[in-house]
């Protein structure tokens, strides 16, 4: 079987909807959304496995003969780069701009494939407005306090995605920055679509008054502009699953009547100190800091070392455990090892198999000490071992 050439049996994934490893059987274009950064701050490792994760989905669907339209949005405008823009006093499309090109420095360096469309949130201001004012007159949304909430009362399969009971969801909404509390909700679940600006804050134009779009809503309005009515297979990090995601299928859905994702794709986290790496808890390891000691390979195997729905633990033998992987590959007999039922078909069959990553990285391992070639097999997974 050569690069590019279609496997006779369908790729298996981990639905979060579904709630089990089920077949991926996509048409010849894949439609892709990935939710990208919010530029306020530095690429760390668990943005990195996120998008290594969708880099390795997307070079594997190619090897199998597809095309993928992959969409990764850029949220420049929200809470959260306001804050920070506030805290440095610097205009927050500056900070946007700059932070931006250090992410997709560190992506070139990790050798992770342009995606098909990179949109900013900033230039979906119309298509927002467009998009709410369809929630509206479907009747699943109300104005009030100068602002556009979703009903979620309305929404009959709300929770389709995380299967989280009312409890739980609260919980979550508190602390992922639901605004609960928020008096002009009608229900604590309810979310907003748009809100007033403060008086420092962008504002643009609707007919519901000057603001600016809540959090949910960009990438509801991205994905219909860029892909289309339904997508093949949508995800990010598993902190979005509630409620971000679950508030994007229940717009999506109730702007359209069509079903908003076929399959949906959750990375773990990676946890350092006991915690998810998380900006807000400030127990990070940057992607920049790693590159200036180690080569960007070691640091793509070492997150590919792990399956992407297993959280893992950041410690200090990652980096050099991962650099003596690659050492060992660099030192396998160069050229190409395509013969039928070698290592790269058992590589393409352990991506097959749920993207496990960490047994596709085994099997390179086991075919390196035996003398056998591999560069192709770590080329499926991005590392150019003939790089120097």
């Amino acid at each position: 079987m050569t690069a590019g050439q279609r496997h006779d049996e369908p790729m298996r994934l981990y639905c979060t909807a579904r709630g089990e490893v089920i077949p991926f059987s996509p048409g010849p274009v894949v439609t892709m959304y990935t939710c990208g950064i919010t530029p306020y701050d530095a690429t760390h490792l668990g943005h990195a496995a996120t998008y290594l994760t969708y880099d390795v989905l997307q070079r594997h669907l190619r090897d199998r003969g597809h095309e993928t339209r992959c969409v990764r949005n850029i949220t420049d405008v929200d809470d959260d780069i306001l804050r920070k823009a506030r805290e440095l006093g610097v205009h927050y499309l500056d900070l946007a701009a700059a932070e931006t090109a250090r992410f997709d420095d560190d992506m070139r360096a990790l050798d992770v494939l342009p995606v098909w469309s990179e949109p900013r949130a900033t230039s979906a201001i119309p298509d927002i407005r467009g998009f709410i004012g369809m929630v509206l007159d479907r009747g699943f949304a109300y104005q009030a306090g100068g602002g556009v909430y979703f009903d979620v009362s309305r929404f009959e399969r709300f929770g389709q995605v995380s299967h989280l009971d009312r409890d739980e969801m609260l919980r979550l909404a508190a602390e992922r920055g639901g605004n609960v509390d928020d008096p002009y909700k009608r229900d604590p679940l309810d979310f907003v679509l748009w809100q007033p600006s403060a008086p420092d804050e962008p504002a643009w134009e609707s007919l519901w008054g000057p603001g600016r779009p809540g959090w949910h809503i960009e990438c509801s309005a991205l994905a219909l502009r860029e892909l289309g009515t339904t997508i093949d297979l949508h995800g990010g990090g598993s902190d979005l699953i509630f409620p971000h995601h679950e508030c994007e299928a229940a717009q999506s859905e109730a702007a359209t009547g069509e079903p908003f994702v076929r399959h949906w794709m959750h990375q773990a986290m990676v946890r350092m100190d006991g915690e998810k790496m998380s900006k807000s808890l400030g127990n990070l390891v940057f992607v920049s800091e790693l590159r200036k000691t180690w080569d960007p390979r070691a640091i793509r195997l070492a997150v590919l070392a792990h399956h992407y729905r297993d959280e893992w633990e950041w410690d200090d033998d990652v980096m050099p455990d991962a650099a003596h992987r690659l050492k060992r590959w660099q030192a396998a007999p160069p050229g190409d090892a395509m013969a039928p039922g070698g290592v790269l078909d058992r590589v393409r069959s352990a991506l097959d198999d749920d993207l496990d990553t960490s047994c596709a990285l085994r099997l390179l391992d086991e075919a390196a000490d035996a003398g056998q070639a591999v560069t192709t097999g770590a080329a499926l997974l991005g590392v150019d071992l003939a790089r120097p």
